[in-house]
């Protein structure tokens, strides 16, 4: 019996064409699964062109028994694959 597929990212909707609409090539990004959706629509969000901004103190995640905290995980690769990773005070200075 195969397990039911999980989509963590904006593989399945029209989050791209929704931006592009709107003429946004730039997205702030930060959510409650870092490990898993914030990172899955960052890599997708990248993939497509736009530039893509974490915030890094407005993420969550779980941490596993086994294999450990998501939330480091997640920064690591943040840190590879996003244009930035900044705190709340600083995304919030930068827009002023």
């Amino acid at each position: 019996m195969v397990n039911p597929h999980k989509v963590y990212g904006p593989q399945n909707n029209d989050l791209g064409l929704q931006l592009r609409k709107r003429n946004l090539s730039k997205v702030i990004l930060l959510g409650m699964l870092a490990n898993l959706c914030v990172e899955a629509h960052l890599r997708d969000l990248i993939e497509q062109g736009f530039e893509v901004l974490v915030v890094k103190d407005a993420t969550a995640a779980p941490r596993h028994p086994e294999l450990g905290d998501g939330y480091k995980a997640a920064l690591i690769n943040f840190g590879y694959i996003a244009n930035a990773v900044l705190s709340t005070d600083d995304v919030v200075l930068a827009m002023q």
